[in-house]
């Protein structure tokens, strides 16, 4: 398990974000496909209320043979008509905040660990590494709350508006999903979703599969094992990646998401989704600024609005419960 870097509450000074030399690294995932797709931070939607509609659904009656008589159509039937309703999500409040005093920004060539001649801080902009991270990190929590996140919309200036995120969308009332219960994700689950999701109305339009590192194993082993597929296999190249599915409704990409659930996989339109954002007026969305200041530090801060418009919740598809190891 990889060692967590413990984080500097407060304001950062010369002692508690010491300088070091040498490349930087991270172990912690910086790629958000989900948000990526769907548009990232800086494609979407616009919004100038915090609630937002994903769409107006209605239904139609069960197809059915009729029964009228000659005689029976000299007088009309009663009348019927087709009902809707809206369905709504909310964007969500993301604030960052760092505080950086001067005598930290000065001290840039104050080194600790072990160095050797020549050698400069990395990085060299304290400030401008600290707002890149918080960047990265919004992403981060962008790409769990779609994925992850459970609604809720406010009621008063206490609460927070929190967005509904896909797999709470799919298990819902009006979803398509499968719990697994802790059984191994089989082909026959899978071909279950998509006849599921195809009986439920779902469009097929542009389907992406997103699963953790287990699962993703689990499906290119699965395909390879049920089709006896032959690998590539050359005197220096052995291998297989499933990157594709074809089942019999549409075509499905296959894509690792480290910020899915892990007992969980999600089949989404991509075609139906984007990030929807609610701009300050005169400073747009995810801007940064100035905060007031109480002395000798730079306090800033990265604000934005951002929600997600699924859709429909028959469009898409998941299974959850599934066995993890």
């Amino acid at each position: 398990m990889v060692k967590i870097m413990p984080q500097v509450n407060g304001t950062g000074n010369t002692f508690n974000l010491p300088n070091y030399a040498g490349d930087l690294f991270t172990a912690s995932p910086t790629q958000t496909p989900f948000l990526s797709m769907a548009g990232g931070l800086s494609g979407g939607k616009q919004t100038d209320n915090f609630e937002f509609q994903t769409g107006i659904v209605h239904d139609l009656p069960e197809a059915q043979q009729p029964e009228i008589s000659e005689n029976a159509s000299v007088k009309a039937p009663a009348a019927s008509h087709v009902a809707r309703s809206q369905q709504t999500n909310v964007v969500q409040i993301h604030q960052e905040v760092i505080d950086l005093t001067y005598a930290k920004q000065s001290n840039s060539g104050r080194l600790s660990g072990l160095n050797s001649a020549g050698q400069t801080a990395n990085p060299g902009d304290e400030k401008a590494f600290q707002v890149q991270q918080k960047l990265i990190k919004i992403s981060r929590d962008v790409e769990h709350s779609f994925l992850n996140g459970s609604y809720n919309k406010t009621q008063d200036g206490d609460t927070a508006n929190k967005t509904r995120g896909m797999l709470e969308l799919c298990t819902s009332d009006a979803g398509t999903s499968i719990d697994a219960a802790g059984a191994p994700l089989g082909k026959a689950m899978l071909d279950q979703l998509f006849r599921e999701m195809a009986d439920n109305g779902a469009a097929f339009i542009t389907m992406v599969l997103y699963c953790n590192s287990f699962i993703k194993q689990a499906i290119t082993n699965l395909y390879a094992d049920f089709f006896k597929a032959q690998m590539q296999m050359t005197q220096k190249i052995a291998g297989m990646n499933i990157t594709q599915i074809e089942s019999d409704f549409c075509k499905v990409g296959i894509c690792f998401d480290p910020f899915i659930r892990k007992d969980a996989l999600l089949v989404a339109d991509m075609a139906q989704v984007a990030p929807v954002f609610q701009p300050v007026p005169g400073k747009g969305n995810f801007f940064e600024e100035p905060l007031a200041k109480e002395g000798a530090s730079d306090r800033i801060q990265i604000y934005g609005q951002i929600g997600l418009a699924h859709g429909p919740a028959f469009l898409h598809g998941a299974i959850t419960g599934l066995k993890t190891e």
